[in-house]
């Protein structure tokens, strides 16, 4: 679940007018402008609390849910201490999502602790050690936990502590993923993919990145479309059981596990996080190589 341009735009422009008003010099008129707006949200946050109490009231816990389903209406219940969720309900539900594509891959992730806003991880399987480990956090566990639960201000996963963010004084970022930077890869949808039959490859562009996509039964992987042997390109791939094996320089990858290279251990392809939701393909590609 994405925000929307609109507000995404909206988000921006409030962002960068709390900079400026950061960035002014000590004085009453400063101090007169925070106060206004810490006074505002205290009012927003009076009347979401009156009516969650209502809807409360009246058995619409189904409502409730729903409301908090929406990523701006959940970042705002964050914002004020009013979510109905807990926090590490939000967290095992943002685990579970990715679950499936960690296990394609061989691999799982284990939840030791979530305290005072900070989550500890275990990274379990081929994602242990594996290369692509920092790449697994960054653009799939990090991103199912941010969408879900933008109130995490740390996540700590096999030793790797991504930095915490900086706070400013009204914390407006709880709106978005809070440890997801501008320029953070985005969940984009494949075409076509459903489609592809076992044991098959096939190339496709998406947000500008070429990636290859591979079947393996009823399993999706996508990798980017380069050998890390001889830099050519893999979409005429054959694969054979689980492997890869690269038309120009006959390099084998295991599609299985992270694909890692079978011929030279330092050889391995990247792979591309991938998300099967209903009848809609998905892989997070780098927002700086979008159109």
């Amino acid at each position: 679940m994405s925000l929307n341009k609109e507000v995404e735009s909206r988000l921006a422009e409030a962002e960068r007018l709390v900079q400026q008003l950061e960035a002014l010099p000590e004085g009453n008129a400063k101090r007169s402008a925070v106060g206004a707006i810490e006074a505002l949200l205290a009012l927003h946050g009076e009347a979401l609390e009156r009516m969650l109490g209502m809807l409360q009231e009246q058995g619409q816990q189904e409502v409730i849910e729903q409301l908090a389903g929406d990523q701006v209406v959940a970042g705002l219940l964050i914002l004020h201490d009013l979510h109905p969720v807990p926090l590490e309900r939000r967290v095992r539900q943002a685990l579970d999502k990715v679950r499936p594509y960690l296990g394609s891959h061989g691999g799982d992730v284990e939840l030791l602790e979530v305290r005072d806003g900070s989550v500890r991880l275990r990274l379990q399987g081929s994602c242990d050690g594996c290369p692509s480990s920092e790449m697994t956090l960054k653009y799939a566990i990090e991103q199912a936990i941010n969408e879900a639960a933008p109130d995490v201000v740390a996540i700590d996963v096999a030793g790797v502590t991504p930095p915490k963010p900086a706070a400013g004084f009204i914390p407006l970022t709880q709106i978005r993923p809070v440890n997801q930077p501008q320029a953070a890869p985005q969940w984009q949808e494949a075409p076509g993919l459903l489609s592809l039959e076992p044991s098959a490859v096939k190339g496709a562009s998406i947000g500008g990145v070429r990636l290859i996509f591979c079947r393996l039964e009823d399993s999706w992987y996508a990798y980017r479309d380069a050998c890390p042997g001889c830099q050519g390109s893999l979409e005429r791939a054959s694969l054979e059981a689980i492997v890869l094996a690269c038309p120009g320089c006959r390099r084998r990858y295991d599609i299985r596990h992270a694909g890692r290279g079978l011929d030279v251990d330092s050889l391995h392809l990247e792979p591309v996080p991938l998300l099967l939701e209903g009848e809609v393909v998905r892989v997070a590609v780098p927002a700086a190589a979008a159109p």
